[in-house]
């Protein structure tokens, strides 16, 4: 099994940019898709991102479209989310989140999905 470990996230102006990394363990990691969710104060887990270890399936909530990037480093088993223009509304806590990559084109959103998650981190943008 895959464990999943996020160093701080951390606090940010509006318009400002961050990345989260997230280091896997224990499985191989070209095995896992890799994703990101996050959850803000009284709201559900939301998808934001998720890719393959190729990077042919790739996709993004629209919520972050065009502002987030979400890219893996296979060489040193990390997944990182880039986050640009942020926003206040994308305050939240931040999972990383993976599940084995049976090859499906399938685009996997939902919590329920990816069985591997890490134990978040925090971000938060001012405004």
């Amino acid at each position: 099994q895959v464990q999943l470990v996020e160093p701080g996230g951390g606090l940010v102006q509006a318009g400002g940019s961050l990345r989260l990394s997230c280091a896997a363990s224990g499985g191989t990691f070209t095995s896992y898709r890799m994703a990101w969710f996050r959850q803000a104060p009284g709201k559900e887990r939301e998808f934001v991102a998720a890719r393959n270890w190729s990077g042919s399936s790739l996709y993004y909530a629209d919520s972050v479209k065009g502002r987030f990037t979400i890219s893996r480093d296979n060489a040193k088993n990390t997944v990182y989310l880039q986050m640009n223009s942020l926003k206040p509304e994308d305050t939240a806590v931040y999972y990383c989140v993976a599940r084995w990559d049976e090859g499906s084109i399938y685009y996997y959103t939902k919590a329920s999905d990816f069985g591997f998650w890490g134990q978040g981190t925090q971000v938060t943008v001012s405004s």
